[in-house]
């Protein structure tokens, strides 16, 4: 008897509806190169106080968050670091307010009642005079940090935890895991609050104030319990921390490697910062590089993983990179050659001026927001 011929299922092509195109995968930009252009940002802001070029960084990082954030749970924690950035702010300009500042000045805003120390708190003072001078340099130096923590907000939004984690070397994915478990808890934190207070408010209850806050605390508090210890136990059915046999002359040789790469990553970092390191600094901190990322080469081979769909790194991730690269060098250099207008004075009392070729340099870190494809949603 003859064997019955087994239908073939249809192709794409065949059960796709007539005049339509085939929507074909397109891969994601690498979440490392979303945190090098979000540290890049950082740095640049770490170069200067002037109000206006930390506004220009604020708008582009936001700028590129808006139009690339994806709907999953851990990118909706910038807001929350907004949120701490302006929290850093306000109390470092309290600070100044009620412990002083050794910024002089002549334009009194306010003058508080002074407490009286003791002769060893010399140069503290509790209350006292305060002055538009005083005030306004803590402003600057709060709205530095501040913007370097809405760039580490912007990293947590568009890079996806998971597949940084899947990035790393095999030497570091303990420390990684680590990392990761750590950047997802306050994300998954403020996903937990919002839904409590959303089912509160559905029942007629109250989700605002201290009574609000204490009736949210303490069911957010059990779900992050009760998160950990099923990620303990995911992690040891999965085998999470076992090695593989690595012979001894190459587990030394994987430790004489690292450290010496530290040892001259640190060597060469301090000649350069120094005057008379200048000749020694570069070659000993690229041999220090060279020979810590050996040492972790080596150290891969005692984490025995796979890795499955790895992130490709193409010319987008190039281009990111690139970008706040430039963003950071950029202002590196303008630090160097005008100080002034990076770091516009307080005494005395003066507006702040936006440097054109500054600006423009900032400019550049809107660069992803037009070139990175936006992912489905």
């Amino acid at each position: 008897m003859a064997a019955r011929a087994v239908p073939r299922a249809p192709r794409e092509s065949q059960s796709r509806p007539p005049g339509t195109t085939p929507v074909r995968f397109r891969p994601t930009l690498h979440p490392g190169a979303w945190w090098l252009w979000a540290i890049s940002l950082g740095v640049a802001a770490t170069r200067t106080t002037n109000p206006l070029l930390l506004a220009l960084l604020l708008a582009a990082s936001g700028y590129v968050v808006a139009t690339h954030r994806s709907p999953a749970p851990w990118a909706r924690s910038y807001t929350a670091f907004v949120r701490l950035a302006l929290a850093v702010v306000v109390i470092r300009v309290l600070f100044a307010v009620a412990l002083g500042s050794p910024i002089p000045g002549t334009h009194t805003l306010l003058t508080l009642p002074e407490v009286p120390l003791p002769h060893w708190a010399q140069g503290i003072r509790l209350g006292g005079r305060v002055t538009a001078e005083a005030v306004l340099f803590a402003a600057y130096d709060g709205l530095k940090l501040a913007t370097l923590l809405v760039c580490v907000g912007a990293a947590n939004a568009l890079a996806s935890p998971s597949r940084l984690l899947k990035s790393l070397p095999g030497a570091l994915y303990e420390t990684g895991v680590a990392v990761v478990v750590a950047l997802t808890f306050a994300p998954h934190l403020i996903a937990d609050v919002r839904r409590l207070r959303a089912a509160r408010r559905l029942r007629g209850r109250p989700d605002r104030g201290v009574r609000g806050l204490l009736q949210v605390g303490l069911p957010v508090l059990e779900g992050a319990l009760e998160r950990s210890v099923a990620l303990a136990a995911a992690m040891e059915a999965r085998g999470y921390g076992r090695t593989a046999d690595v012979p001894a002359p190459v587990r030394r040789t994987t430790t004489a490697l690292t450290l010496g790469g530290l040892l001259g990553v640190c060597a060469g970092t301090y000649g350069l910062l120094t005057a008379e390191g200048g000749t020694y600094g570069l070659p000993v901190l690229l041999a220090g590089v060279l020979a810590a990322l050996a040492g972790l080469r080596l150290g891969g081979r005692r984490s025995p993983r796979t890795r499955y769909r790895p992130d490709p790194w193409g010319a987008h991730a190039w281009l990111v990179t690139g970008s706040g690269a430039a963003v950071a060098a950029l202002l590196t250099l303008a630090s160097v050659r005008d100080p002034e207008a990076l770091h516009p004075g307080v005494v005395p009392l003066v507006a702040p001026t936006l440097p054109l070729w500054p600006a423009v340099a900032v400019l550049l870190a809107l660069l992803p927001a037009f070139v990175v494809p936006r992912e489905p949603s």
